[in-house]
């Protein structure tokens, strides 16, 4: 058992925060994905589609992994950065800040890069500023977000990635925009989706009190969620990266640049869809003070849709396949932010546990693309659909042998 033994919490902690404040910070972690998905899911496979042809998948794999190690580093360091900067009394909005501006640096890097070694230096450099971003912006989530509030929270989160498949299908949808041009708007996005955030005051100082017995956390249960979103976020990973090829093995005539912007489309329906939902949950889970039945049955829906695209011989089928697969996976993930933070054992290294915690996110990224160089082809994905359909059913079921909270 891990004892809290001298739990830092805000003086403040037992007041719930203002609707004022979540949107804020929902469109602060919007901005964060906007920063990375379009680039990553569309923006990026059209350059490599560019500069390797039918190599596409061997350079796009090789670069994800490479900028999933860089990132994995990087978000622990900068999240214990942050904690540093808390306990000195300096607060983490200056890290988000810091980072923000070098996300918006770094797709210059990624507009200058004309190869394959060149492109994969950017988006390593792209990866260690997004995650300077990030990192201690999770973490103000786990600071200043009561505990009774955290599933509503998780489900506002989950807007932010429809709002990043609505910026991707808009910038690809450009179609006399430039690189630069696209992403100089992407940029501009980010930013604004930030600064309100950064402009709200932080919460009160912090006051440490005495450890109450009943909330120890079991080390084991910690391993276990860990497992779990590492588990699941495989096929998320994949889904992101590999989607447009994905389709581009349903529909063989389709050119990349054509349905490009059909896959934007329905990421943003498929995501827009899945919000209501995942606000849904996570206020029941708030309300019944429940969150693993609710994540249990949002990965179970999100394998029965991965199994579905395994089988799609169509675009319709395929993408009302996908559409259940985002539907499930923003239940599951969005309330898994929510439970993975009431599983924090020091409130004092919240940024560098939930770093470690965000492996789970980052692994995949090798994982992934391990999977996908294996099992895939160009014109078949049907083999690594039906290993990440079990690997997201085993994660749910992870999630059950949590004891220490329901």
């Amino acid at each position: 058992m891990i004892q809290p033994a001298a739990i830092p919490i805000q003086d403040t902690s037992e007041k719930r925060r203002s609707a004022a404040f979540l949107v804020a910070y929902a469109l602060a972690y919007a901005g964060g994905v906007i920063a990375y998905l379009p680039l990553l899911s569309l923006l990026l496979p059209l350059k490599v589609a560019q500069l390797a042809g039918a190599a596409r998948i061997e350079l796009f794999s090789a670069i994800v992994i490479v900028g999933a190690l860089a990132a994995s580093g990087a978000n622990v360091l900068f999240g214990w950065l942050s904690d540093r900067s808390m306990r000195a009394g300096g607060g983490r909005r200056r890290w988000t800040a810091l980072g923000l501006g070098a996300t918006c640096l770094s797709f210059g890097a990624v507009i200058m890069a004309d190869s394959g070694p060149a492109i994969m230096a950017a988006v390593v450099l792209f990866q260690v500023a997004v995650n300077a971003l990030l990192a201690p912006l999770v973490a103000i989530m786990a600071d200043e977000v009561p505990d009774a509030q955290k599933g509503v929270a998780g489900g506002l989160l989950s807007a932010a990635v429809p709002i990043a498949s609505a910026v991707s299908a808009m910038l690809v949808g450009l179609s006399g925009a430039g690189e630069a041009l696209r992403l100089l708007i992407l940029a501009g996005i980010v930013v604004a989706a930030c600064l309100p955030l950064l402009l709200i005051p932080a919460r009160a100082a912090l006051v440490v009190l005495p450890a109450r017995p009943e909330v120890a956390i079991r080390r084991g249960d910690l391993v276990l969620a860990w497992g779990a979103r590492l588990l699941v976020q495989v096929a998320g990973n994949a889904m992101s990266l590999y989607l447009l090829y994905y389709f581009q093995s349903i529909v063989p005539r389709a050119a990349a640049s054509a349905l490009a912007p059909q896959v934007g489309q329905l990421l943003t329906l498929a995501y827009v869809l899945s919000l209501p939902i995942a606000l849904v949950a996570g206020r029941v889970s708030d309300r019944i003070g429940r969150r693993k039945p609710v994540l249990l049955g949002g990965a179970v829906v999100a394998a029965a849709g991965l199994a579905g695209m395994a089988l799609a011989s169509d675009w319709r089928w395929a993408a009302a396949s996908f559409a259940l697969y985002a539907v499930g996976s923003a239940v599951f993930l969005a309330l898994h932010a929510a439970f993975a933070m009431q599983l924090l054992p020091s409130a004092a290294n919240r940024g560098r546990d939930l770093g470690l915690l965000n492996l789970a996110n980052t692994l995949p990224a090798l994982l992934g693309p391990l999977l996908t160089w294996t099992l895939a082809t160009p014109d078949d994905f049907t083999a690594v659909l039906a290993v990440l359909a079990g690997l997201t059913l085993a994660g749910g079921a992870a999630m059950t042998g949590v004891r220490s909270r329901r």
